[in-house]
């Protein structure tokens, strides 16, 4: 009986000693696994700000030229405005420069930080170009001269894109052609 009994409780022992490994080896795993997924999503996170930062520099490579200025510098100044106007988006940013831009020589006091001001004050740009002085119309009109040099300038950027992705392909073509491959 004793020998029995030794033996029990040397299994369960066992059993326990194994139970416990185990459950400390999941434990671990859980351990590792939710600090991988932890810096997967940092690194996730920095990707997507890295995307979203790429993404406004090209957006703002097409009017940058066209505001005597470079998509650097712009970006640098949307990210400064942004602070400032959490809910500024990028398309009003580039309508108040254009717009500056645009009527800034014929009526001064329309410049890109008074209609920055006036979004930041929750009114729309129309509003805030009547409140600067123009009339309805010519805000209607100024705003609309703003929008066709913004599709312009996009259009632009992505007719040299298109144009850049052409001779690429050509280029790669002749590369291939040239190692001795034929179509």
């Amino acid at each position: 009986m004793k020998v029995t009994r030794m033996m029990w409780y040397a299994g369960t022992l066992l059993m326990t000693v194994a139970l416990l490994a185990g459950t400390a080896t999941a434990a671990t795993q859980q351990l590792s696994v939710t600090s991988h997924a932890g810096s997967a999503a940092a690194s996730e996170d920095s990707s997507r700000a890295e995307r979203r930062r790429i993404a406004n520099l090209k957006a703002f490579r097409g009017i940058a030229p066209k505001l005597h200025t470079t998509p650097d510098a712009l970006h640098s100044a949307f990210e400064r405005a942004r602070q400032a106007n959490p809910k500024l988006s990028r398309g009003n940013f580039i309508a108040a420069n254009v717009l500056a831009d645009n009527l800034g020589a014929r009526r001064p006091n329309v410049t890109t930080v008074a209609l920055l001001a006036g979004l930041q004050n929750g009114t729309s740009l129309g509003q805030t170009l009547q409140g600067l002085g123009l009339s309805p119309l010519e805000a209607k009109q100024a705003r609309r001269a703003a929008d066709r040099r913004v599709k312009d300038a996009a259009q632009r950027v992505k007719d040299e894109d298109k144009r850049a992705r052409a001779r690429e392909k050509e280029r790669r073509q002749r590369e291939y052609e040239a190692s001795g491959h034929k179509r």
